[in-house]
């Protein structure tokens, strides 16, 4: 389900220009001719957007900008789940997973064989359709099976993904939503005549191919979803609040009933129904001529043929007069999610509900953060705008912390939505948020990839450009009596939907159980004419830039503390990082110390107070300590740089021992580690962090339940106002110098001539995979999830070149051979991947990992199929060639930026590597055969031993099964978390 982002556009402080944007301009909707293409665009606009309408009715929006030589691509189509056939859920889910199967053209090796018996399988699947009796439509289905089988001999799986890849391109994807479906690419810049040449064809006539397996990938998908409690609150949620919308009334994968019951008939009318240039859009932003790319796409797309779209129904949703209520049950941790319904994302009502989002939950100063979450009278909450196009909807969620009954939290979120009707805020937070957008603004037009998806986004949900663009202008005229008069006609205290997350089990769940497929050919040595008319078109070569750590990044210093610092010649942010090169590791405390500062103040200083002056400077500060780095990172505005420094310097070196604050983050941090128990993800991490390290792991190194009870505020208070005296480095990106900086932060940064070393507590060493083990723990779900982990061998530079081509190939994407076999070729995993990972520093070793994502019912299978690709290497020439010629294209079009080249020099270093490592790759990699990465797979992955770390319900996979693979070890969660 894609989440529709919050709209934070266009918002100013002061009436100064920046950025190409300021407060007070005058956007117009303005008219222009270029290259014999008309468009439009608005003036002043920071994207630079031009729009066309092509003469077919194809929508064309093109934002240049020439930072990296890449273009962010969204190809959509304004249709979605809520114009399914209400008898044919899930249809345009389906459609969007069999766009990437090819036409006539390619994706075939002999269309003229292939076609009779796709016609034999859409005739079966009718016949399946509507057949009832069960035991006839296993032997319909035994015959779907047998000529699919016939013709997926003729099929060439992943010719798409396989022109992609060797494009260069990135992020080949697509999601379907309510009201669209998007397909996404990122390409070099170069490549834009094939990638068009290429999507022209991709949407001239799809063939629906190889349907089965896919088939067989939406199940799992389905199944996922049975095992996502976040994703049935959702659905819940939005069943009560659109009763008689789409929106509500079908969900985007669709029923169990009709996913068991396809129609390829129904799949292709709704293509042509749906899939015409007159509710279709090209979006592109990156580095373009828009006068030649707009003709190159006319060029290309001309064919498509205007008509009639079908009338969507909204359906008319009547007031909700009294509460009502919903229950989910699963295994996660309780919540409830309160939701009331506003207009649709057009309206100025949706343009205040993002406002009134903002109110609520901005991370630093909103009501529910400063009196639900900074007070923490909660375990957690948050509200967010969920902005669609016929309606939308405001939702707020809140998890219970220790002993709290949801009733509790409902309570208390409601009482902060009744500040708003009552003007229970202050009018400095309505003035914050209009800072706070100017911000927001940059960040979201500074990359071609923002760009491109808010575009998109516009385009999907209809909302003018220009509107959007005016936001700023119309939230800063808001009045205190505006918001309440607002809050007072939507926020009502009878007017809102709550849905209750139960801890249980869910006895309404109906798996998608498992058909029986025969194994397909994937035919991975077969090209199509149209293939190698791709691979033949020429391309301009982009020339690769590699970092140069001395001349890239300026160096300064603030005493005996190294500044490392990039420029920022954009834009008016700031990033700055106090760096240390230590972490929990080091003292298992300093994450708790790293947490509780947010709930601290100073002698002068509420923590409300200083968390109100960091959202008014539009400005915001975070400490994490992870393993073994520890990052310090206070952002914002460079007016502000030294305001937010000062503010956080003065906050870290004089906050207040606060013991209450302490108390009740310990029994929040206590069922924080309880809710842990209770997500299969975080119990996955453990194992595989066993697998690694064995019994005593980086994962489990944490504080027992009578560690945490001793912890005093006194001590955690003396280590944060001690850390500046320890080791680290200042990593500054914006807009002023590296001197500039050191000049600023040596007035503010007060630190000793000498700093301490931070003392080394424990080390963790990964351990010799020396036999096959199972790792197994019990959760009650429908899929089984396996991941296989091998230690390798220590660090060795020379062999990058060899890794990068290896995991193109093996297991990294889509055209991968992992990918192939286990997914288009043996329909068992939704997701599944396998890749050699090199390690962060150099005294620790490599790794291999593996995953499948299956029905638990299929977990021989899976672990016999990842198993065979783990001991042999299948062989395809044109495959590895693609992936060589990918890698190659993929780095050449690479651009490390701002203080990622900080970041990549910091990692570099870590590694005992003094230049850009992608050099080597780009190199060397074209010299490297099948062989080489044949022979890399015999020594580091063909009869080695594996770690299977398993988590999945104790009731539907064997203890016998699970030892065919190895000696197996049932962990219980004491064992996996450490407390």
């Amino acid at each position: 389900m894609n989440i529709l982002k919050k709209i934070t556009l266009v918002t100013s402080i002061a009436a100064a220009s920046f950025c190409g944007y300021a407060y007070g301009q005058d956007f117009q909707w303005k008219e222009a001719q270029s290259n014999g293409y008309t468009y439009k665009y608005v003036t002043n606009d920071p994207t630079a957007a031009r729009y066309y309408t092509l003469k077919n009715g194809l929508t064309v929006i093109l934002s240049p900008t020439k930072k990296d030589p890449r273009i962010q691509t969204y190809i959509a189509t304004k249709a979605g789940s809520k114009t399914d056939p209400s008898d044919h859920t899930g249809l345009a889910h389906y459609l969007e997973h069999m766009l990437f199967k090819g036409t006539d053209a390619f994706g075939s090796k002999d269309w003229a064989k292939e076609k009779p018996l796709l016609d034999q399988i859409d005739a079966l699947y009718e016949k399946y359709n509507t057949t009832k009796d069960e035991a006839k439509r296993k032997e319909i289905y035994k015959e779907i099976d047998k000529v699919s089988g016939e013709a997926a001999k003729y099929a060439i799986a992943n010719e798409y993904d396989k022109m992609m890849a060797g494009m260069g391109a990135d992020g080949t994807n697509a999601f379907t939503s309510y009201e669209q479906t998007v397909y996404t690419e990122d390409i070099p810049a170069n490549v834009t005549d094939k990638f068009l040449a290429l999507q022209a064809e991709r949407f001239r006539q799809p063939v629906l191919r190889l349907f089965h397996t896919e088939l067989e990938a939406v199940y799992e998908e389905k199944n996922r979803g049975l095992d996502s409690d976040g994703r049935k609150v959702n659905e819940a949620m939005f069943a009560a609040m659109f009763p008689n919308n789409n929106y509500g009334k079908q969900t985007t994968i669709g029923t169990i009933e009709h996913l068991k019951n396809p129609s390829l008939k129904a799949i292709r009318d709704y293509y042509n129904s749906y899939y015409v240039p007159n509710n279709m859009g090209i979006i592109m932003s990156g580095d373009f001529n828009p006068d030649e790319m707009i003709a190159k796409i006319d060029r290309a797309f001309s064919y498509m043929k205007n008509k009639p779209v079908p009338v969507y129904n909204p359906g008319q949703e009547s007031a909700i007069a009294a509460p009502i209520t919903r229950e989910v049950w699963g295994p996660n941790p309780e919540n409830i999610m309160i939701g009331f319904r506003f207009p649709g994302a057009t309206t100025k009502d949706a343009r205040m509900l993002n406002f009134i989002g903002s109110m609520l939950t901005n991370g630093q100063a909103g009501l529910i953060d400063l009196d639900l979450v900074k007070k923490q009278k909660l375990l957690s909450a948050y509200a967010y705008p969920y902005v669609l196009k016929d309606y939308s909807a405001l939702l707020v969620q809140g998890n219970p912390t220790e002993g709290q009954s949801l009733d509790e939290v409902k309570n208390l979120l409601l009482q902060e939505i009744d500040k708003l009707r009552k003007g229970e805020f202050s009018q400095d937070l309505m003035q914050s948020i209009v800072n706070n957008e100017k911000k927001n603004m940059i960040q979201k037009y500074e990359k071609y990839t923002s760009r491109a998806e808010s575009l998109m986004d516009e385009f999907t949900s209809e909302v003018d450009h220009r509107t959007q663009l005016e936001y700023i202008g119309e939230i800063s005229k808001l009045t205190k009596k505006d918001i309440m008069d607002f809050a007072s006609r939507y926020l009502k205290d009878n007017n809102y939907i709550a849905v209750y997350k139960r801890k249980g089990e869910d006895k309404n769940i109906v798996k998608v159980d498992k058909p029986t497929i025969t194994p397909v050919s994937v035919n991975r040595e077969d090209q199509s004419p149209f293939l190698k008319k791709i691979d033949e078109m020429p391309e301009s070569p982009i020339a690769p830039v590699w970092l140069n750590f001395d001349k890239d990044i300026a160096k300064s210093n603030v005493k005996s503390v190294e500044v490392l610092s990039v420029k920022n010649t954009d834009n008016d942010l700031f990033r700055l990082y106090y760096y240390f090169d230590a972490g929990k590791w080091n003292n298992k405390i300093l994450p708790i110390a790293a947490e509780y500062l947010q709930y601290l103040g100073t002698k002068n200083k509420s923590s409300e107070d200083i968390s109100k002056e960091f959202y008014k400077l539009a400005s915001s500060f975070n400490v994490s300590a992870g393993n073994e780095e520890t990052y310090v990172t206070v952002e914002g505005l460079n007016e502000n740089f030294n305001k937010t420094t000062a503010l956080f310097e003065e906050l870290i070196k004089n906050c207040v021992a606060d013991q209450k604050a302490l108390d009740a983050y310990k029994i929040r941090l206590k069922k924080s580690r309880a809710n842990a128990k209770q997500n299969k993800s975080a119990i996955m991490s453990g194992l595989r962090s066993y697998a690694q390290y064995g019994s005593q792991n980086p994962f489990n190194n944490t504080l027992s339940d009578a560690e945490l009870d001793a912890l005093k505020a006194e001590d955690l208070v003396n280590m944060l106002h001690d850390l500046f005296n320890f080791k680290h480095k200042i990593l500054h990106y914006g807009p002023k110098s590296a001197e500039e900086v050191a000049s600023s932060l040596t007035k503010i940064h007060q630190v000793p001539n000498t700093l301490k070393e931070m003392p080394k507590s424990k080390t963790f060493t990964q351990v010799a995979t020396d036999k096959n083990k199972v790792l197994f723990a019990h959760y009650d779900m429908v899929q089984a999830e396996i991941f296989w982990v091998r230690n390798s061998d220590p660090y060795n530079v020379s062999i990058t070149p060899t890794v990068n081509l290896f995991n193109n190939y093996f297991g990294g994407g889509m055209g991968s051979v992992v990918f192939q076999t286990i997914r288009e070729s043996k329909a068992l995993a939704y997701s599944t991947y396998s890749y050699f990972s090199l390690p962060g520093k150099k005294e620790d070793k490599d790794m291999i990992m593996a995953y499948v994502g299956t029905q638990a019912d299929k977990f021989n299978e899976s672990t016999t199929a990842m198993n065979e690709l783990l001991t042999t290497l299948p062989k395809s020439d044109q495959l590895f060639e693609t992936a060589k010629s990918g890698l190659r294209k993929t780095i050449a079009a690479e651009r490390i930026t701002q203080d990622g080249i900080i970041f990549t020099y910091l990692k570099a270093q870590k590694l005992g590597n003094n230049s850009d490592i992608r050099k080597n790759v780009y190199e060397q990699a074209p010299e490297l055969t099948f062989a080489d990465i044949n022979s890399f797979h015999d020594k580091e992955m063909k009869g080695k031993s594996y770690t299977y770390c398993l988590v999945a319900s104790q009731d539907k996979v064997s203890e016998a099964d699970m030892q065919k693979l190895g000696e197996m070890k049932k962990l219980n969660l004491t064992e996996i978390f450490g407390y």
